[in-house]
């Protein structure tokens, strides 16, 4: 008989390296499990950099899990006295009929969040080196910003280990079974059983959830670099980070940090990944030539020669709605999968929230809307 641990957390990257902490900061036997040594670039918690904000258009009903995720990056900072979150603020730019202006306003207005609202020509003036259609509105969330993804991930596997948890890097998981309220995990090394189990395996959830047939597809993602002919993109010129509703799709971008450029990317499109997940991102020439058309258009102070591109994948759910749940056939295994591309935002949010339903307790923060039943056939 192998070892035993109270929860087993299967994937350590955003959401997994969060969970192992909140369980293990809850005096929980913590074992967690990845088939590589993170944070590593092979999935999707890597890059540098994800946007954080509040005023959500995807969904109101993600304001207030956001708003328990502040909370908690502030807090795993104030532990790790290092500093993950910077607040550069956002700028949200689109039409005043599409999706991203109406659904921003949408979410301030329900959950009473602070936005600025400007014309194009207004948000020219006072951020000198953005551009866009003048006929688009601009809104500015000021308690937004960016996280240090490859920290965040680092920092929190290394405080769940000082609270105790273990962590097996580098060893794969072949098979898992929950039987009788025990589960058991068979990796290529060994065996381990526990109560619980959290399966946060990211594009690889399809693989490890083989058996429930979720309705997910991976899509590769392309991330760019470009330096600006000015200083005026720089962080440290106040230079915020974008989002914007083009006719040709999602685009977004940060300021430059250092000398490596500002990066930049196309958040729709993308190239569904067949078969098992392979860290591979082979050049996609269209791809990057929709972010330089973009840049061209609205960011004219950009120099368009790439400096570095890198890769990563969005694991989408239909709705492109997380899932976050436990499965019904067995209630001592909580999934989190399916972030579609907006989740590690949330990833200290869903780690407690992991940490939560494995040991039998109730989220504060509604998460009906991110239920498995969602995807059950209509009787």
């Amino acid at each position: 008989m192998g070892a035993s641990f109270d929860t087993i957390v299967i994937g350590l990257g955003g959401v997994g390296s969060a969970a192992a902490y909140a369980l293990a900061s809850q005096n929980v036997r913590t074992l967690g499990i990845d088939r590589f040594n993170p944070p590593h670039a092979r999935g999707s918690s890597h890059g540098e950099t994800r946007i954080i904000r509040k005023a959500y258009f995807e969904h109101p009903s993600y304001v207030p899990l956001l708003l328990r995720a502040y909370e908690l990056w502030q807090q795993i900072e104030c532990v790790a006295e290092q500093k993950l979150f910077h607040r550069t603020g956002l700028l949200e730019i689109g039409p005043s009929d599409g999706i991203v202006v109406p659904g921003v306003l949408s979410s301030a207005a329900l959950h009473g969040l602070d936005i600025e609202t400007m014309s194009m020509s207004e948000a020219r003036r006072r951020f000198p080196g953005i551009d866009g259609d003048a006929s688009w509105r601009v809104l500015l969330e000021r308690d937004a910003g960016y996280l240090n993804v490859e920290e965040c991930v680092a920092t929190y596997l290394k405080h769940a280990r000082l609270k105790g948890a273990e962590l097996k890097t580098d060893e794969l998981v072949v098979d898992w079974q929950s039987r009788h309220g025990t589960v058991v995990v068979r990796t290529d090394k060994t065996v381990y059983h526990a109560r619980s189990l959290v399966v946060a395996a990211g594009p690889w959830a399809s693989e490890t959830l083989s058996r429930y047939q979720l309705p997910l597809r991976v899509v590769r993602k392309h991330l760019y670099w470009y330096q600006g002919r000015t200083p005026g993109y720089r962080q440290d010129q106040g230079f915020p980070c974008y989002f914007y509703e083009t006719p040709h799709g999602y685009f977004y971008g940060f300021p430059e940090l250092d000398r490596s450029g500002a990066k930049v990317a196309r958040h729709s499109g993308g190239d569904v990944a067949q078969g098992p997940v392979d860290g591979l991102h082979p050049a996609d020439a269209d791809d990057r030539n929709l972010v330089e058309i973009f840049l061209k258009q609205n960011m004219p102070d950009m120099i368009l020669e790439c400096c570095q591109t890198r890769g990563c994948y969005y694991t989408m759910t239909p709705d492109e709605n997380f899932i976050v749940d436990c499965l019904p056939d067995a209630p001592n295994v909580t999934v989190i999968a399916g972030l579609s591309g907006h989740g590690f935002k949330f990833t200290s949010v869903l780690g407690e929230i992991a940490a939560l339903l494995s040991t039998g307790y109730h989220p504060p923060c509604s998460i009906d809307f991110l239920s498995l039943r969602r995807f059950e056939p209509s009787p």
